[in-house]
């Protein structure tokens, strides 16, 4: 089993309470975000408004994504256009747990797709969620 990933210095860290696990209530230390946390119908829920954990790691990843993908276009001297990042993640039983798995929907119309898919594939190995999840969970990657 390889040795986790050792910061080399600490750039920021977000910090978050939840009380009441996935029916109860999250938010940021500094208060900027405040959520009510559902589940949803899929699983159990009763459609309640409110997000969930899995909303939340879909919009975490979806928006680190699309600013890995400006920062290797920057590198590259690419400009990409409009960017837009979609994540699926899905959540279902893994032996007696559960796990998750992610899709990653990549739009960028202004570049050949060839250009586009290496971009996405570049991006997938500096974005942080993508290394923080790479060998843990199924992660696929799709330029729309």
């Amino acid at each position: 089993m390889s040795q986790p990933a050792i910061l080399e210095k600490r750039l920021y860290t977000a910090k978050a309470t939840a009380v009441g696990g996935r029916e109860g209530h999250a938010k940021t230390d500094d208060g900027v975000l405040e959520v009510t946390l559902v589940p949803p119908k899929a699983l159990g829920g009763k459609g309640e408004t409110g997000t969930n954990p899995e909303q939340l790691f879909a919009t975490g990843y979806a928006a680190c994504f699309g600013s890995a993908l400006a920062h290797v276009a920057r590198l590259q001297k690419v400009n990409p256009g409009q960017v837009s990042v979609t994540a699926e993640v899905s959540i279902g039983p893994v032996g007696k747990g559960f796990g998750l798995a992610v899709a990653l929907h990549v739009s960028l119309p202004d570049l050949p797709r060839d250009q586009a898919e290496a971009l996405v594939a570049a991006a997938h190995e500096v974005c942080p969620y993508s290394n923080a999840t790479r060998g843990n969970i199924e992660v696929t990657l799709a330029v729309n």
